[in-house]
């Protein structure tokens, strides 16, 4: 639902929408990757003392090149909020991980 809402959000303002082009559907709610891991765990019912998170080590390998990164990274609904009106996610991330789950369970 607030990706749906984002992406008509361009129609309530279509002349700030050609003239950005592009904006990030991300939320202002901000989470670290080891956060995600623990809410992905516990949406798939696995206990929380069972996650063995492994961080990038550059010392050992190196320089990070895309996809990982040594700094923090996120996304931000800013631009779209003050070019298009978009009010921001409305849903919770660990939320909408249990019914993926679920639905993506369901699916075999």
């Amino acid at each position: 639902q607030d990706v749906a809402s984002l992406l008509t959000a361009p129609l309530d303002n279509e002349e700030a929408a050609v003239e950005q082009r592009y904006f990030n559907c991300g939320t202002d709610r901000l989470y670290t990757y080891d956060e995600v891991a623990y809410m992905c765990a516990e949406a798939a019912g696995i206990s929380r003392d069972d996650v063995q998170i492994e961080h990038y080590d550059p010392d050992i390998f190196g320089k990070a090149n895309f996809p990982f990164r040594l700094t923090d990274f996120y996304v931000a609904p800013d631009t779209a909020k003050e070019k298009l009106g978009y009010k921001g996610a409305e849903k919770d991330l660990k939320d909408d991980l249990k019914w993926y789950y679920e639905g993506y369970v369901a699916r075999g």
